[in-house]
């Protein structure tokens, strides 16, 4: 049984995919695709931004934000290149997600660039 969070995060990717699609960005060429992860306890970020260069992962720098509310959080982002192939993306969700939970960080979806 797949996890309610994780179908979510299945349902963003399916989502994103397609209307980028439909904005017709080149589905020919690799995207940069930046994973996000957030959590309010730097020490359990920085384990987590630790983690994912051992598996040679590419991270981004740790910054700080401040939420509506005024939590404040810190993050960071995984950057991949990929394809718009909706299969590779939700299985490297599925990887980062699992990523996340293992380092008790929030995973906060992907994102990625319009390309000509």
């Amino acid at each position: 049984m797949i996890n309610e969070e994780l179908q979510q995060w299945y349902q963003h990717t399916d989502a994103l995919v397609n209307e980028l699609l439909e904005d017709g960005t080149n589905d020919e060429v690799y995207h940069t695709i930046e994973h996000h992860f957030a959590s309010e306890n730097f020490e359990l970020l920085e384990k987590a931004a630790i983690t994912a260069f051992k598996l040679g992962l590419e991270i981004e720098d740790p910054e700080e934000a401040e939420l509506e509310n005024g939590v404040k959080v810190f993050a960071f982002d995984i950057v991949t290149e990929q394809m718009l192939n909706v299969e590779l993306l939700r299985d490297e969700t599925k990887k980062m997600f699992a990523l996340a939970q293992q380092c008790k960080v929030d995973y906060d979806g992907w994102g990625t660039y319009f390309e000509e």
